[in-house]
């Protein structure tokens, strides 16, 4: 099935689509960084490295059978302004445009749970609504990554249209009520260092803000987080490189300083005795990209491409229920492929 990957970034989902099945003709891309990098992998795709506003794409009518990306996700998450229709990063309206001129059979489109929670949810709607109108049946879901395997939390919206029938998304495949545990980060990266961690020290924060887990909350300088030695990591930020890396609580002092605190001790002071932060080729791992691949740019920028990209084993599992669904497939067709079983359900919010 012939596919075209919009605001693909480093190829995230790209990498997922074609290990499930389907071809990847194109990719539209602004960042030169990214489509560098997504080069490496997809050489044969076209790749547009221009404002996706400059491109017509009716001259694709007829030759793609499927349309997938992930809009640029600042408008409308809670780690923003929330400006949703009123941002000038909102590119929804060319998904939709793109989506009206190509008109493929099926489309998946990405993007952050915020876009369907309380302040944008009724230009969410308005969007559903537009799709609906095209001749699509429509199927949405918040899902975490780490439900699929995934060493990472990662809350997700998807969005799968049909013009033929209403694509349903995959069962989790791990986690609380399936075989299999959720994979932890420091057991995909291994006990030793892998490259350079960025030169920012972890240090207590001067006003702790305490929550139940010692992995949570904001006791530390910045937005990173110490890694759980026993889960998946909190989700990799496309602001990582500095303050806001994540990090190995190498001699886990995390639990001892939360329970220090819970109990009505005095925050600590100065640097965090053997933290380190997450390396660029760390942060890729947890992120599922292929091992071998090099990030073009310079730190900062690889950094942000891994951050912001759809975790490719999270979109392998996705795509490829959609692959046997578009292909007149069955959850028993499916089940050979993914493990354990994986039966079709309707997502929801």
């Amino acid at each position: 099935m012939k596919t075209i990957d919009l605001f693909s970034g480093p190829g995230g989902l790209s990498i997922g689509l074609r290990r499930a099945g389907f071809g990847v003709e194109a990719c539209v891309e602004f960042k030169r960084d990214a489509i560098e990098t997504y080069a490496q992998h997809h050489p044969e795709a076209t790749h547009y490295n221009s404002d996706i506003r400059e491109i017509d794409f009716t001259q694709y009518q007829g030759k793609i059978d499927f349309l997938a990306g992930g809009p640029p996700c600042q408008p409308f998450s809670i780690g923003g302004l929330r400006k949703t229709s009123n941002d000038s990063r909102d590119m929804l309206p060319e998904y939709l445009r793109a989506l009206t001129e190509i008109r493929p059979a099926a489309f998946l489109m990405e993007n952050v749970p915020g876009l369907a929670q309380k302040r944008a949810r009724p230009y969410f709607d308005s969007m559903l609504a537009r799709m609906s109108g095209l001749g699509y049946k429509l199927n949405w879901a918040v899902l975490n990554s780490a439900d699929y395997g995934v060493p990472q939390k990662r809350r997700r919206l998807f969005v799968l249209g049909s013009r033929t029938t209403q694509l349903c998304f995959p069962a989790p495949t791990h986690g609380p009520g399936t075989e299999k545990d959720h994979l932890s980060a420091l057991e995909v990266l291994g006990p030793e260092q892998i490259g350079e961690s960025p030169k920012s020290p972890v240090k207590y924060a001067k006003y702790p803000d305490l929550r139940p887990s010692p992995y949570a909350g904001h006791i530390y300088n910045g937005g990173g987080r110490p890694i759980d030695p026993n889960g998946p990591c909190h989700t990799i930020l496309a602001s990582s490189g500095g303050h806001k890396t994540h990090w190995i609580d190498v001699e886990e002092v995390a639990p001892k300083y939360h329970a220090h605190l819970k109990a009505g001790g005095e925050p600590w002071k100065g640097e965090v005795p053997g933290a380190r932060r997450l390396s660029v080729e760390e942060c890729s791992i947890i992120q599922t990209f292929p091992r071998d691949l090099v990030f073009a740019g310079s730190r900062s920028s690889q950094y942000t491409q891994i951050g912001d990209a759809v975790p490719p084993d999270f979109a392998f599992v996705i795509a490829r229920s959609v692959f046997f669904q578009l292909n007149g497939g069955s959850s028993a067709d499916l089940a050979p492929a993914l493990e354990p079983d994986v039966s079709m359900i309707q997502g929801s919010l």
